[in-house]
């Protein structure tokens, strides 16, 4: 069994990465397991203008990338490894992958959450031209531009009303004949001139080579099959909060998300912290990760501290 780590990390997003960066610079030597894929949502995201410190747009990967240099440069040591199991229930706790058993004192849960898709090859292969799961990320990209919504929640109300800021059109596919979001998202959304709806109805296929040129839709009432030009496509059908490995470990919300402390990033183990979109449903930005990253990295400090105290 390898020594004890003072703490691991688990993702390599901007929670992680942030974490290890705090760690490293507090003398803590993290080992972050980064996962089958490296850098999390961002690395399939194309342009990022609103993450703080680049005057000018800066690749997705290429961000994530800086970031690991950053948490190696402070002693970081990053393994592309996936957590297949952990054990929480004895101190210190137990990490393992495929290949090794890994034991730390504080672990830091990033594994973030991971949008739901519709299913089809093109929607991967357009992922990042056209095709985004973030408004909030990708809205600005698209300004007077026609562009389609998929879902009938909360998620795809705000989804659509962002974009209103930026397109000529935004249509809202839902697959059903009412919306399942609050009555006061959909008072908004059906007040807004520029959204328009279309019910019972499901995307075939997203159209386009090497980017987004419309979609193809089935009315599911009467089968009948069309194609609508647009430039953008958001699907906006809900997250998954990767937490299966602590389903039975951990307090989670009645979301799935790990539950934390208020203002902390604490969970229900002392000495496991949870950061980033794995613990956050609501903003899921690579910022507020970040920053949430921070603040698991720095009570992981006092926590290991308050051991030899």
């Amino acid at each position: 069994m390898p020594p004890v780590r003072k703490v691991i990390i688990l993702g390599s997003g901007p929670a992680g990465l942030t974490a290890a960066i705090y760690a490293g610079r507090g003398n803590l030597v993290p080992l972050v397991l980064a996962g089958s894929q490296p850098g999390g949502q961002l690395t399939l995201t194309t342009l990022v203008e609103n993450f703080p410190g680049f005057v000018d747009p800066i690749m997705g990967p290429d961000l994530m990338t800086v970031m690991r240099k950053q948490a190696e440069h402070f002693g970081t040591e990053i393994r592309d490894e996936d957590a297949v199991a952990v054990d929480l229930r004895v101190h210190p706790f137990t990490v393992k992958t495929t290949d090794a058993t890994y034991q730390s004192q504080a672990l830091i849960i990033a594994t973030g959450a991971s949008a739901k898709l519709l299913g089809l090859e093109s929607e991967r292969r357009l992922l990042g031209r056209g095709m985004s799961t973030c408004a909030t990320c990708d809205g600005f990209f698209f300004k007077d531009q026609e562009i389609v919504v998929v879902g009938g929640g909360d998620s795809a109300m705000e989804e659509a009303l962002f974009l209103t800021k930026f397109a000529t059109h935004v249509e809202v596919i839902h697959r059903r004949n009412h919306l399942r979001a609050s009555k006061i998202m959909q008072d908004r959304a059906r007040r807004n001139e520029t959204i328009g709806f279309t019910w019972d109805t499901v995307v075939e296929e997203i159209l386009g080579a090497d980017k987004v040129a419309g979609v193809r839709l089935r009315d599911l009432k009467t089968g009948a099959v069309w194609e609508r030009p647009c430039q953008g496509v958001f699907v906006a059908i809900g997250h998954t909060p990767n937490t299966e490995l602590f389903a039975d470990l951990l307090e989670l919300n009645d979301r799935g998300y790990i539950a934390t402390r208020p203002w902390s990033t604490v969970t229900s183990i002392s000495g496991v912290f949870a950061a980033g979109d794995v613990q956050d449903n609501v903003f899921r930005q690579a910022v507020t990760a970040a920053g949430t990253g921070c603040m698991a990295a720095m009570e992981a400090e006092r926590y290991l501290e308050s051991l030899h105290d």
